[in-house]
């Protein structure tokens, strides 16, 4: 096996480059690679495009920021790509004023378009969205006589993903429901950079709890323990 290099998060986010797409894991920054994306925080990266679960929290009231939010708050994207913005003021607020397209997909059709990149297929067909706005510029399909949207496939040029551990080849293991976007987005992008807690040798990672394997992951980040 090859082994795989580990790099800092500075170095990590030096890797995405301006008007990058980018997948990051997470449910609501459970399952977020928070390190990587400090790192990406303190760059003036712009007109990037988000494919996420969620845009994070972002309460407007309080001052509370976590995940992907902190990414939202210095208007580093000018596309969002994901299911949920309920928790994110600022996101709401991009959306509404204009500044920021925001393209809300119900959130197994993400899952699924995600999903139909990194395995190559051409789109998936889904009843999801019919006679609703989600249906608007999209092709219909008749199979039998069922209607179903195509929806086309996600990928992006850089995913960031979380995991639980690693080993040095770069097989992954995740934590429980932090699991969640995280194989999928693994799969759909050129260069995938995942942020582990722990880094094992080869061989110490039974292969049967391997959830991604080795060869879709290009880069290591040893999580920085971040205070609260």
């Amino acid at each position: 096996m090859i082994v795989k290099p580990v790099i800092t998060p500075t170095e990590a986010a030096a890797k995405v480059r301006e008007g990058d797409a980018l997948m990051v894991g997470g449910f609501l920054g459970c399952g977020s690679p928070h390190s990587i994306i400090e790192a990406l925080k303190e760059r003036d990266l712009k007109r990037l495009t988000l494919i996420c679960n969620d845009t994070g929290i972002h309460d407007l009231k309080t001052g509370r920021v976590e995940g992907v939010g902190h990414l939202v708050a210095k208007a580093q994207f000018k596309k969002i790509q994901c299911s949920h913005i309920g928790l994110n003021g600022e996101t709401q607020r991009q959306m509404n004023s204009g500044e920021t397209d925001v393209e809300l997909i119900p959130q197994g059709t993400l899952a699924e378009r995600v999903r139909a990149g990194g395995v190559g297929l051409g789109g998936i067909l889904t009843p999801t969205g019919l006679g609703t706005e989600v249906e608007q510029g999209k092709q219909v399909i008749t199979v039998g006589d069922k209607l179903f949207l195509l929806e086309l496939p996600l990928k992006a040029d850089v995913a960031l993903v979380k995991a639980k551990k690693a080993d040095r080849a770069g097989n992954l293991v995740y934590s429980a429901t932090a699991r969640n976007f995280n194989p999928l987005i693994a799969m759909a992008a050129s260069l995938v950079i995942a942020e582990v807690e722990e880094i094992v040798e080869i061989g110490e990672i039974d292969p049967d709890e391997v959830h991604t394997p080795s060869i879709f992951v290009d880069c290591l980040v040893q999580a920085v323990r971040l205070e609260a």
